[in-house]
């Protein structure tokens, strides 16, 4: 009989594991189905597409026998494509739109915002009364020469109304004598329920009149303000409408359309196309470059870009190079075989390693207080006497309002947090070096500093080269050092965006979306990020190949 592939029937053993993964799969699936469907009815479109992709990709990659090896490097490399890649891309997309604080809205949602608008049209005022009914509800008793009206016993809410549920319409009817007549409730009473009274719209009988709330004690005549009008169409007066989701207002007469270069409603010319005073809520909307020009074209912020960035650079690099010096002389000092305790200095210069950084950096917040830190009173009473001496007065330094001092304060503060680092790095690397080449070259007579230049930083540098990249990207975007201490201050007066001396790159980027004086500029700061990741590539690229041509030289 001959056996085929049909006829051989898995393991139990194997079903069960095989079923185990594919319920794994489906929970997997379903939870995510539900938490995409929660973000999509919250407006989200961009996340849920991508947690599908990714789950999808997942439930195959670990579903199917062909894909069994890709299992091991799948979850690091949507994890790449989660945190960096799209976030990445994403910034560049919001860098060529106008999102901000005041384009959050879709121009769609900020066409329903002026759909609800109403204005007071023909049918006059009504004063009006809320008088108790039974119940606990209540009736709204109008009156507008000589004639009067009143609704049915109404159950108002009081408290937060959505002030995006749409109108109550409520039916009115002639009144009587005894409506007429009835005591109105307190003013207290009525203020508590004006939110409710709001979304009243009020129909008198036998006509189209609609009432709106307009004053505390009156109703009026109001009518929609404007009207969606079809691309292609003519307004009565006979402009045709060359723009979609325009409108037109029956108040003014006047076609009220988009302009997607600016991101508000504006009213149209004799052309059709929009021109004048800009009408908010603004809207989100896809600009071009005009973010990147605007950086490169307005000098009061291409200016302290520049600014900022240099001295990006500098704090960095001179971070790099400080913090590297003082952990290398430390690092052969307390391995220095003559030097007593060395057990005891190497804890306690470890220790700042320890502390958590932030709790260091509000600690010399307060020692640098210019009016009672500790630095400036140490500093009172050895410099106050020898100023003295001279017929001259101590002046203390003003260490956050001083651009060149907060510069120094934050290079002294961050040499404190890294050079630890860079200590234990040396001392292992110090121990890999043969003690042969040092006891060679004190036969030939070297000194300690041509032991240094010849032996020890030729050593040192190489396995130490990466190590410094990373350490110069760190403090690159040193947002943490920047935030707690200074928060970027001294300002930059000459600046019309948010800006400050010691500012970095990121800093000023989140500056900048997040503390504008004009509503947060996300826009902006996306393309300000986007030349950001470019210089900071660039730089990476430019410091690899100087290594490498270095490694070769040696070599």
């Amino acid at each position: 009989m001959a056996i085929t592939a049909a006829s051989v029937k898995e393991p139990p053993k194997a079903l069960g594991k095989k079923m185990l993964v594919w319920a794994i799969a489906a929970v997997v699936v379903l939870v995510n189905l539900y938490a995409d469907a929660c973000m999509y009815l919250n407006g989200d479109i961009v996340y849920p597409l991508l947690d599908i992709i990714i789950v999808g990709i997942g439930v195959y990659v670990f579903t199917s026998k062909k894909m069994y090896a890709q299992r091991y490097a799948f979850p690091s490399v949507a994890t790449m494509i989660a945190f960096i890649i799209f976030p990445l891309v994403y910034t560049v997309y919001i860098s060529f739109t106008n999102y901000s604080g005041e384009h959050i809205m879709t121009v769609d949602d900020a066409m329903k915002y002026h759909l609800n608008a109403v204005y007071r049209s023909e049918g006059g005022d009504y004063q009006f009364k809320m008088v108790s009914a039974e119940n606990g509800r209540y009736r709204l008793v109008l009156t507008q020469d000589g004639k009067s009206f009143v609704t049915a016993p109404l159950a108002l809410e009081t408290g937060a109304i959505d002030p995006d549920a749409k109108p109550v319409q409520v039916a009115l009817k002639p009144a009587i004598e005894s409506d007429t007549a009835a005591q109105a409730v307190s003013m207290k009473e009525l203020v508590a329920h004006r939110r409710a009274l709001q979304k009243l719209e009020l129909v008198i009988p036998d006509s189209s009149i609609r009432l709106g709330m307009s004053g505390l004690r009156q109703f009026s005549a109001e009518s929609p303000k404007f009207s969606v009008i079809a691309k292609g169409a003519k307004t009565p007066e006979g402009l045709e409408v060359n723009v979609e989701r325009s409108l037109y207002d029956n108040e003014e007469h006047k076609l009220f359309v988009p302009n997607m270069e600016t991101g508000y409603y504006q009213y149209a010319n004799d052309q059709g196309l929009p021109e004048g005073k800009t009408y908010a809520p603004g809207f989100r909307a896809n600009i071009g470059f005009m973010n990147y020009t605007k950086f490169f074209a307005n000098k009061s912020v291409r200016l302290p870009f520049l600014q900022i960035f240099i001295w990006t650079v500098v704090f960095a690099g001179f971070t790099v190079f400080i913090t590297l010096a003082i952990g290398m002389v430390l690092a052969c000092l307390v391995q220095w075989q003559f030097l007593a305790g060395r057990g005891l200095y190497r804890v306690l210069l470890i220790l700042p390693y320890a502390v958590p950084s932030f709790i260091s950096i509000l600690v010399f917040k307060g020692l640098f207080n210019q009016n009672f830190g500790e630095i400036n009173m140490f500093l009172e009473m050895i410099m106050g006497p020898i100023y003295s001496l001279f017929g001259a007065t101590w002046t203390a330094p003003e260490w956050f309002t001083n651009p060149w001092l907060a510069r120094g304060m934050i290079l002294i503060v961050n040499a404190w947090l890294g050079y630890p680092y860079m200590m234990i790095l040396c001392m292992g690397l110090l121990k890999s070096i043969p003690d042969d080449l040092y006891e060679a070259t004190a036969l030939e007579g070297a000194s300690p500093l041509q032991n240094l230049r010849y032996i020890t930083l030729p050593l040192l540098l190489k396995p130490l080269a990466p190590l410094l990249i990373a350490s110069f990207a760190f403090n690159f975007n040193n947002f943490v050092l920047i935030q707690l201490l200074t928060k970027g201050g001294p300002d930059i007066i000459e600046s019309n965006v948010p800006a400050g001396y010691t500012d970095l790159l990121v800093s000023f980027t989140y500056r900048i979306a997040f503390e504008g004086n004009k509503g947060n500029d996300y826009g902006l700061a996306a393309a300000i990020a986007t030349l950001i990741f470019i210089l900071v590539g660039f730089l990476s690229l430019l410091q690899l190949r100087l290594i490498r041509q270095n490694a070769d030289q040696r070599v």
